[in-house]
């Protein structure tokens, strides 16, 4: 495993290297905070996109999907705060007049966390720490908050009122959809509305590869409860009540406290969690976690404080990463209130209410927002997963191996012709037409077995099949495990329902046909 600092540069090396994800534009030198997902990388990208609409939408009855406008009215953004509050802190050096975000900056010259503090607590910091312009070493000076939306016009006029904006996120277009969402579904509350789009911030400054960038993609779900039955939650099991989650709170992370470790249980019963409702949906996000192969012991949730709290939450958990540069954001969890839906009917005029048969009267319902960025997630994935071999581990060479899931990895199989003649790679071709069918294949003839078997773990195959002269004449092939880097033995026609049992669960490798203790060389 490399080393911490090391680490994240290695993952973006091998992103580069291999093309999975790469700066935009690059053959014109890039355009900072833009990123291409090519080739393994667009298929990583839509994998994970994949399986979060299953599990949060497909997958459930009560909640609907949403494809929205990137562009919108712009009384949307004065509706739901962005166009005033939306802001980060500027800092512009008084010598070489270089601009940085200012949280950030005191962030990595003093290691202190400055999440959700005051212009006032971060000019105190700025002045305490003595913190300078990273390039000229010039004093700094704060200067009007920055806003983040990009700005646009709407038509061939150009005047203030063809000025419009690239949304800064997604879930305002759920909003303003709820009462046609909620009709053309025949939903009833509880109810959730899903989508998955681009947003687009203008970062003052992306860092940390596409940890955080300027154009990303939001995977994201307002899902509404009535306003008095914030603890009516049936979903929450008894399983997830005894989930056990490291949880911390703000005051404790700026003590340097790691949290603690409680169960959903014992957390409602504090009052740490405010909601059952919240709870639940904690358990679902951790969950989701886990089903994507991330290692519990890097996560955490962290409670916001009153002055992190954004204008519209009542109650905000960031689910945390312990990233190469300390806990970070992986995903967030909102009460919303019914803020959005009261702001938008009041500058609307349309009524955003529902009608509560029992009380007889309209309600306006709560909301909460589990919210997670592709790219940021996918960056974690592959930090999660990277490893290298014994040969990199001696220095005669790097082994990189991505341990990525079934469902997560770019494809499912590789098949590969020992060479590319005697028809060998006319057989390799019916195994791999074969399987295309149902899973995710591609067919290699490329180089030695060995340099091939070393590209798919780089991405992250989970199995490779070997076609050689010993299947034209038994009809067998040789079937290698990323994990182990064993091999065995098994008919071409089992592969399919081999493969198939592996990924469920139900056969071992070792049981999967008869082991292999030679390596496949092609004749001189």
């Amino acid at each position: 495993m490399a080393k911490e600092p090391d680490l994240a540069q290695k993952v973006i090396n091998l992103c580069s290297r291999r093309g999975l994800i790469v700066q935009s534009s690059e053959i014109y030198g890039g355009y900072a905070g833009f990123f291409d997902f090519v080739g393994y990388g667009a298929q990583l990208k839509r994998n994970v996109e994949t399986l979060w609409w299953k599990r949060f939408v497909e997958h459930r009855l009560d909640v609907t999907g949403l494809e929205g406008s990137i562009i919108t009215h712009p009384t949307v953004w004065q509706a739901s705060g962005h166009a005033e509050s939306f802001n980060d802190p500027l800092v512009e050096c008084e010598k070489c007049h270089e601009r940085y975000r200012a949280d950030s900056l005191i962030e990595e010259q003093t290691g202190e966390s400055v999440d959700g503090l005051s212009i006032t607590s971060l000019e105190e910091l700025l002045t305490k720490h003595k913190v300078a312009c990273p390039k000229c070493k010039g004093s700094l000076a704060f200067k009007s908050p920055f806003n983040l939306m990009f700005k646009t016009k709407v038509g061939a006029k150009d005047t203030a009122a063809s000025d419009a904006f690239l949304r800064p996120e997604t879930a305002q277009v759920i909003f303003t959809n709820f009462k046609t969402a909620l009709t053309a579904s025949r939903g009833k509350l509880p109810f959730g509305i899903a989508q998955i789009g681009k947003s687009f911030r203008n970062e003052i400054a992306p860092r940390n590869f596409v940890f955080r960038s300027r154009e990303f993609t939001q995977m994201e779900l307002e899902y509404f409860i009535h306003p008095q039955k914030l603890n009516d939650c049936p979903q929450l099991t008894k399983q997830m009540l005894a989930q056990e989650l490291l949880l911390v709170t703000q005051d404790e992370r700026e003590k340097g406290s790691p949290g603690k470790i409680m169960t959903l249980e014992a957390a409602l019963t504090a009052k740490l969690i405010g909601t059952r409702w919240h709870a639940y949906w904690l358990a679902e996000c951790f969950n989701f976690l886990y089903d994507l192969g991330i290692k519990p012991g890097k996560l955490r949730a962290r409670k916001h404080g009153q002055t992190e709290l954004s204008h519209y939450s009542s109650e905000t958990w960031d689910i945390e990463y312990d990233f190469p540069w300390g806990w970070k954001e992986l995903a967030g969890l909102a009460n919303r209130t019914d803020f959005d839906l009261k702001q938008h009917a009041a500058h609307s005029g349309a009524d955003l209410s529902v009608f509560d048969e029992e009380l007889k009267a309209k309600v306006v319902p709560y909301c909460f927002e589990p919210s997670f960025g592709s790219e940021r997630l996918i960056f974690t994935l592959l930090l999660d997963a990277f490893g290298e071999g014994a040969a990199a581990a001696s220095g005669e060479g790097s082994t990189i191996v991505l341990h990525l899931k079934h469902g997560v990895a770019p494809l499912d199989i590789a098949i590969l012709p020992l060479m590319k003649r005697n028809g060998l790679d006319e057989k390799a071709m019916q195994v791999f037409e074969a399987l295309k069918k149902e899973f995710r294949a591609e067919y290699d003839a490329s180089g030695s077995v060995g340099k091939r078997y070393a590209r798919y773990d780089e991405v992250g195959v989970p199995y490779c099949v070997t076609i050689d002269y010993d299947t034209l004449k038994d009809h067998t092939v040789t079937m290698r495990d990323r994990e182990t880097t064993k091999q065995v033995r098994l008919p071409a026609k089992k592969l399919a329902d081999t493969i198939r049992q592996l990924f469920a669960g139900t056969l071992k490798f070792d049981d999967a046909g008869e082991p292999v203790t030679r390596v496949e060389k092609a004749p001189e």
